[in-house]
């Protein structure tokens, strides 16, 4: 029995489309990330960082879209590598707070006009409107409880 005509082709399907724009997105951000040794999640880290300023790790993972798990893991690589620092909360021993260090600071400055060609063209291929629909429409299809 032909399953396809009892759901959506894979071309009209929200979860594919997703991972599709996903990865037209992220090609260009993967390039520039392996020419300076940086993962995606680093950098997103990094960026999260830079602004919120210290926070907890939790929060960190939230903003980041990272498991808790793995955000503990690469931040034990990031402060080795001088580009974060963590320390226990004074209040509640139980919380590692988490700021970005100048070092940090500085891969993400050092790489900010990369960054914003990047953004530029996706901007200037689909219409500034286009796009800021398409965040509205995101931020709406996040908070819808499923």
């Amino acid at each position: 029995m032909n399953t396809q005509s009892h759901s959506k082709s894979t071309a009209r399907s929200l979860p594919i489309a997703l991972l599709r724009a996903r990865e037209t997105v992220m090609a260009p951000i993967r390039d520039m990330l392996q020419g300076i040794q940086l993962t995606e999640q680093k950098w997103r880290i990094l960026r999260v960082l830079d602004e919120l300023g210290e926070v907890e790790q939790s929060t960190i993972a939230h903003e980041a879209c990272l498991l808790l798990p793995s955000v503990t893991r690469i931040l034990r690589t990031m402060e080795a590598d001088g580009q974060i620092t963590r320390r226990q909360d004074s209040d509640d021993k139980r919380r590692t707070m988490v700021k970005i260090t100048e070092a940090g600071r500085t891969i993400l400055r050092e790489n900010l006009a990369t960054s914003l060609t990047i953004s530029s063209n996706i901007e200037t291929q689909m219409g500034k409107e286009k796009l800021d629909q398409l965040l509205d429409l995101l931020e709406e299809l996040q908070a819808i409880k499923v």
